[in-house]
């Protein structure tokens, strides 16, 4: 299985965009996920802007790299 990491400074938009995006036919193939420098919280803007394109990151959390 190969894996992703999308890295940010505070992993609470692009990366978490970008972790919601995989194709879910890709299930097995690729393990996503995203963190950032330092972690604080998803923000409502971008949970917002998946929600109009039909993808659900609500329930996603902001992750600090270290962690990893």
């Amino acid at each position: 299985m190969k894996r992703v990491m999308f890295v940010c400074k505070k992993n609470s938009a692009r990366s978490q965009m970008a972790e919601g995006l995989p194709n879910p036919s890709e299930a097995g193939k690729i393990a996503v996920t995203s963190s950032g420098l330092e972690a604080s919280q998803v923000r409502p803007e971008a949970i917002a802007t998946m929600a109009e394109i039909g993808i659900d990151i609500s329930d996603q959390t902001s992750k600090a790299l270290s962690e990893f």
